[in-house]
């Protein structure tokens, strides 16, 4: 049996919708050169959230940036891979390599994450202690989502459930753009889990399939018909790239993307819409 699933015309509750705008750069606190970008997209251009990665080398610079940015929505980038733990290294020998930072090989992570109990029970942990680090910022909680979107994994998406009212969270990332192909199903899963949940999610996002390098051309060009309900653009800028930048993710073009943040033309696209760039807290 081939199952069809629709994510643009699935319910009608969708139609009914306000056309709503996110504009988001994750990995906010991986160094300075981020976060720079991420006060200058939004103090000078349509920037309207950030999600944080409350381990990362800079996330302290962050954080007190975030305070002066009061209209900035910060939610909370999970990093579960490709980075370092906010628990000691001795607590988490299921999920760490020898260096201590988290394993590169996302599948492999995903495979412990599934099979093994003490790897899901030093997720959980590390997990909960990520939320109390961005409780401990004093910000409030915008989002939730993970880096490389492994929020996608069962495991963790039902850890994020698990902990959703102690800490406040409301809103989580659907990272859903047209075409899905294989990972169709697994957003009909999530939407399902999120809805039962009682958490708000976007409808949909632009920049899964050209990560790194969301640029004024390909903003201007969704804007021409945004579509009903909430659509997140996702951005990764930066005020220049690094060679630690460069070797994390290849092929970015972080400047063209704080370009695009601070691009004339799309402020007047948002203008000539009627729209002004909102967070996940407008749509839950």
């Amino acid at each position: 049996m081939v199952m069809h699933i629709s994510f643009e015309h699935d319910a009608p509750r969708m139609h009914k919708r306000p056309t709503r705008i996110i504009f988001t750069a994750d990995d906010f606190g991986l160094c300075d050169e981020v976060n720079e970008a991420v006060e200058r997209g939004h103090r000078n251009g349509v920037l309207s959230a950030a999600s944080l990665m409350v381990g990362a080398p800079a996330a302290k610079d962050a954080i007190a940036r975030a305070h002066r940015m009061p209209r900035l929505a910060v939610g909370l980038h999970l990093t579960l891979v490709e980075g370092r733990p906010v628990l000691s290294p001795a607590d988490l020998p299921a999920l760490l390599k020898s260096d201590g930072t988290f394993h590169d090989d996302l599948v492999g992570a995903g495979i412990r994450w599934f099979f093994s109990p003490t790897a899901r029970r030093q997720l959980r942990a590390e997990i909960r202690a990520q939320f109390e680090a961005f409780r401990a910022t004093g910000l409030p909680l915008d989002h939730v989502n993970a880096h490389n979107h492994m929020h996608l994994h069962p495991t963790v998406l039902g850890l994020i459930i698990e902990v959703a009212r102690e800490f406040d969270v409301r809103a989580v990332r659907l990272p859903y753009e047209a075409p899905a192909g294989l990972l169709t199903p697994w957003m009909a899963l999530m939407k399902k889990r999120l809805s039962r949940a009682g958490l708000s999610f976007n409808d949909r996002v632009v920049g899964m399939h050209a990560t790194g390098r969301v640029n004024e051309s390909l903003v201007l060009r969704r804007l021409e018909n945004p579509g009903p309900g909430a659509t997140e653009f996702y951005f990764h800028p930066a005020v220049r790239t690094t060679s630690a930048l460069e070797a994390a993710a290849p092929g970015y073009d972080r400047a063209g993307e704080l370009a695009a943040l601070t691009s004339p033309r799309v402020s007047a696209r948002l203008t000539e819409l009627g729209l002004t760039p909102a967070c996940f807290r407008d749509i839950s």
